[in-house]
């Protein structure tokens, strides 16, 4: 094994059946979902070995690349609510180390895991050491995207997004939903991406649903953005000539838990992204994981495969992944 116990153990495996297409996939959260690895899903914000390093990873990125945190001035009310809201789910979860407790208008926050402490008040920007979103978005291995529903439609007004998978977070600020996923082949034909907009517009407060989506990296490398193309082309290409024991080590298996949630405060809708990887190496030590991934891989239409950016090696990974057995 590869990777520590506790990312096989919590590592959201994707497939379902031994095919793939697109769907909405929602569901209710905060139900444990049980794998033959373990669980996962008990919490909407999961905190595991790779907290301090992907957070990090999170700081450098920032700091390189600063358009990939944003918020429009109309969504400052919504950055406090997600905040606040995130707070909560994490000193739900983690109660020994973290708490979120009120006197008044003074808020008191507690992360023990980070050394911090941090007195506040909702709106006064000037009792953080940053704006609100950043300061949440310094504490959660999710990325944050939030949604303002307005003129019959959401828009994608801010966000913190250091992970993202094939697209840009930057170049996408303010557009709508189905702008962001236009290029996503067959989702708007399918009526996918419509039925999903209109299921968060409808969405209430408090409400909180989830879903999955998965690709593949090479490499253990969370940040595949449109804005690491380039720098991403020579491991794509040295893919071919290396050997087989490498392969599975390199090449990882990459699943986002999306959650939805509709803020109580400001009514806008956040949507994180946590994303988790496991190599191949990984993934073929869990038999059932190994057969399924093999057969939804060998099946996968070639426009799907093909956005997903799996086309020169998914043949491989097949025969790689059923050469194990």
């Amino acid at each position: 094994m590869i990777s520590a116990p506790d990312l096989v153990a919590s590592f959201p495996f994707p497939y379902g059946a031994d095919t793939y297409r697109y769907s909405t996939n929602l569901e209710p959260a905060g139900t444990p979902v049980s794998t033959v690895s373990g669980q996962w899903g008990e919490s909407v914000l999961h905190i595991d070995s790779e907290y301090a390093h992907e957070l990090a990873e999170r700081r450098r990125i920032l700091a390189a690349d600063p358009t990939r945190h944003a918020v429009l001035p109309h969504m400052r009310v919504a950055a406090w609510d997600t905040m606040c809201a995130l707070m909560t789910e994490l000193a739900t979860a983690y109660p020994d180390t973290m708490s979120l407790t009120r006197d008044g208008d003074r808020w008191h926050w507690r992360n023990e895991l980070l050394d911090i402490t941090q007195d506040f008040v909702v709106g006064d920007e000037s009792s953080l050491p940053c704006d609100p979103l950043a300061y949440i978005a310094g504490q959660v291995q999710d990325d944050i995207v939030l949604l303002d529903q307005r003129d019959g439609d959401l828009f994608a007004d801010a966000g913190v997004v250091t992970f993202s998978a094939g697209w840009s977070f930057g170049f996408d600020v303010g557009m709508t939903f189905l702008e962001i996923h236009g290029p996503v082949p067959g989702l708007r034909e399918s009526g996918v991406i419509a039925r999903a907009r209109e299921f968060l517009m409808r969405l209430q407060p408090n409400q909180i649903y989830r879903r999955t989506n998965w690709s593949m990296t090479i490499g253990r490398t969370l940040d595949v953005s449109v804005e690491t193309l380039a720098d991403r082309a020579h491991a794509r290409a040295a893919l071919d000539s290396i050997d087989d024991e490498t392969f599975g080590r390199v090449l990882h298996l990459r699943v986002e838990v999306q959650h939805l949630i509709r803020l109580p405060e400001s009514g806008a809708i956040c949507f994180l992204i946590r994303t988790y990887m496991l190599p191949l190496a990984d993934v073929a030590t869990v038999d059932e994981w190994r057969v399924r991934m093999a057969s939804v891989l060998a099946e996968l239409p070639p426009d799907i495969a093909g956005y997903k950016g799996i086309s020169g090696y998914r043949d491989r990974a097949v025969s790689w992944l059923r050469a194990r057995g």
